[in-house]
């Protein structure tokens, strides 16, 4: 079973950086995406970033700048370096992926919860101001 375990979360001030990673077994990626969400209190999970296997990636307008996505050459750990953390990126982040048949290695991934079909449990961010 595929399975995606998610870790980095915890707890800093505002400006501060925190590094999410996510260990993904149980398939190969050999033509996938994978993504970074996050959900707050109240809120409907959104997407913050995704890239797929060749490496093109998609930002959110929110984090773009300040979040970086990136994967190991396996494609078995997915990260996300997080720089000049707001207060209102306080939220459990979920890591996502889905595996296609083929994809063009320049399709951009999507960030919308129906373009993945395998979830973490999730890590969570307190951004404290």
């Amino acid at each position: 079973a595929v399975q995606l375990v998610e870790s980095g979360g915890g707890s800093v001030q505002a400006g501060g950086s925190l590094r999410l990673s996510c260990s993904a077994s149980g398939y190969t990626c050999s033509h996938c995406c994978m993504g970074w969400f996050r959900q707050a209190p109240g809120k409907e999970r959104e997407g913050v970033a995704s890239i797929n296997y060749s490496g093109t990636v998609n930002v959110a307008t929110s984090v773009k700048g300040r979040f970086t996505i990136s994967q190991d050459n396996a494609k078995t750990t997915l990260y996300l370096q997080m720089h000049s953390l707001k207060p209102e990126d306080t939220a459990m982040y979920y890591c996502a992926a889905r595996q296609f048949a083929w994809l063009d290695p320049s399709t951009r991934c999507g960030l919308g919860t129906d373009d993945f079909n395998y979830w973490g449990q999730g890590t969570q961010v307190t951004v404290s101001s």
